[in-house]
């Protein structure tokens, strides 16, 4: 549904920061914080969007007035601004300023002031334009906050250069209460889900965001340079689609589209993202950003605005006969209207790779939050051999045995691994692959959601190379290598998927992109330890790639 910008804006409850007129002189005047740090975001050669919430002290208030400052870090003459405005509890007391007329290329630092308190100081940096020799990113992915501490984002705090940080969804999560997804860890019990159960209503949501950017280490990352997200199934629900989503239950949690509007108005209020552009669905975030010639970015959104529902294995597998037509399964799977992005998305992102490519950028980055390489499920008895999976079962708990010895199944069948990633609508990718084929485009994929490195050399179906894939780990969130134990998980992959280069599922961290002219350098960064304040940063892996002439070289591995 296509809604113009006011209404849009009207139904999540968001707009640009409202100006002070006499409604100051009757606003809350008693006791605020900064309990929530600040952020910026959405950064533009002339423009950026600046962050934070404002807590008052007594219960009841209503609006606040606040002020705020971006300066110049290289203290040169102009370029300075200001402005004020007002907050209250429609928005959950969070404060978006958009601050345009400034500078390409330039740092900036940034505060925000209210009733005599002063926020801390942020770092923001806008777009550059003209010739760029050097890009640094940090792209991350998956938070689960009761799963341990947030080392890996005080670690890209700590970069010495950073242009900008790619999130690329669950940065929060859903779930809740005790038993629930990842407070089994050692470090849960003294950081539990805020509420205590699964979030539904606006007020959860709000909540959720709050606890999760009261986390000192995360405010650290935000404070350090602007961000450029977009969401994935937990800011709604898991392996959320348009119509619905796997932890949806209609019966008790009501209507879809409410639970989805609610999410969406708090994300909106509480993340450094533009609002909804005039005339688009509030639910897409496609965006693109340019890095003067050296680079463009495409933000997708592949979750809320066209996804159709995923396909399961246990529901839409046909049986006859006692065993499975595998053969109606594939052409279901097949099936060129199953979609992960609309029409008019697929047009969008052809338009901005031909555009960047004709403009003369080396790198088109596709921002994506799921796998999107082939990987059909391999076989652990002939990857690894039939006595170390027997002994790895063995060792398992049932539930984990069971899943291994699921994967002999699907594999022996030929499936792919994951009907939540790209390999649950091939025709929606070969689509994409098209795009990036007729414009020309040096791609390189980013993803997240798979709590595990990939890096990945992604081929069209007539098994030419369209892109390479630099997957990330997540911040905290568990993943095949917490709960699989003596079954080297990602080595199973790399030796029995065709085209995974490298695959990791014990590390937590996050990916550091290098883009110059002449390469596209990806780090995987880890952390030693979530369950302890003490740890190490590490180079686990890195893999690098070459510009070609209307493509991009196979990957190489970088000595480290």
């Amino acid at each position: 549904m296509n809604i113009d910008r006011r209404r849009a804006l009207a139904l999540l409850g968001i707009g640009a920061a409202a100006p002070l007129t006499a409604h100051a002189q009757s606003a809350y005047s008693g006791a605020v914080a900064f309990e929530h740090g600040v952020a910026s975001g959405d950064p533009l050669a002339d423009a950026v969007v600046l962050w934070t919430r404002i807590t008052p002290k007594t219960d009841g208030a209503g609006l606040i007035a606040y002020a705020w400052r971006l300066n110049p870090v290289d203290r040169r003459a102009g370029g300075a601004k200001s402005g004020a405005g007002l907050t209250g509890p429609d928005r959950d007391f969070t404060v978006k300023v958009d601050v345009t007329g400034l500078d390409p290329a330039r740092a900036y630092t940034f505060e925000f002031e209210a009733n005599g308190v002063t926020s801390p100081m942020g770092r923001t940096r806008t777009l550059p334009t003209g010739e760029v020799r050097e890009l640094v990113f940090a792209v991350a992915s998956c938070s689960l906050y009761p799963y341990g501490y947030f080392n890996a984002y005080q670690a890209i705090a700590d970069l010495p250069k950073l242009d900008a940080v790619i999130h690329l969804g669950d940065y929060i999560y859903e779930y809740g209460g005790p038993g629930s997804y990842g407070m089994n860890s050692a470090v849960a019990a003294e950081r539990p889900h805020i509420p205590d159960r699964e979030i539904v209503s606006l007020e959860d949501y709000r909540q959720r965001h709050a606890q999760y950017k009261t986390d000192p280490q995360l405010q650290a990352a935000h404070a350090r340079a602007p961000w450029i997200v977009s969401w994935d199934d937990h800011e709604t629900a898991n392996n959320s689609w348009m119509g619905g989503a796997q932890n949806h239950t209609p019966e008790t949690e009501g209507d879809w589209n409410v639970r989805k509007a609610n999410a969406l108005k708090a994300y909106f209020e509480w993340m450094p993202i533009r609002d909804p552009a005039p005339g688009g669905s509030f639910e897409a975030m496609n965006r693109s950003f340019q890095f003067g010639d050296l680079a463009s970015l495409m933000m997708l959104e592949t979750r809320l605005t066209a996804r159709d529902d995923q396909l399961d294995y246990g529901r839409d597998l046909p049986v006859v006969d006692g065993q499975p037509d595998l053969a109606a399964f594939r052409q279901k799977l097949a099936d060129p209207a199953r979609r992960m992005m609309s029409p008019a998305q697929e047009d969008w992102l052809a338009k901005e790779l031909a555009q960047s490519v004709q403009s003369g950028r080396t790198w088109q980055i596709l921002g994506n939050q799921v796998v999107m390489a082939r990987m059909d499920v391999p076989s652990p008895s002939k990857v690894l051999g039939e006595e170390a999976v027997a002994a790895a079962i063995a060792a398992q708990p049932e539930d984990i045995a069971r899943r291994i010895e699921q994967m002999e199944r699907l594999a022996a069948m030929g499936l792919p691994y994951g009907m939540d990633m790209w390999d649950g609508y091939p025709a929606a990718r070969e689509r994409l692959y098209d795009a990036v084929e007729a414009a020309g485009a040096r791609a390189i994929v980013v993803s997240g959601d798979s709590h595990a490195f990939w890096v990945n050399e992604l081929h069209d179906d007539d098994g030419v190379l369209r892109a390479v894939e630099f997957g990330t780990t997540g911040i905290t969130s568990p993943g095949a290598g917490d709960t699989v134990k003596d079954l080297p998980v990602g080595e199973l992959y790399i030796k029995g998927a065709k085209e995974v280069v490298h695959s990791d599922h014990d590390a937590k961290g996050f990916v550091l992109l290098t883009l110059t002219p002449d390469m596209a350098r990806g780090d995987l960064m880890t952390v030693s330890s979530i369950t302890s304040r003490d740890y190490e940063t590490r180079v686990r892996k890195a893999y690098a790639v070459s510009p070609l002439e209307g493509g991009v070289s196979p990957l190489k591995p970088v000595e480290i």
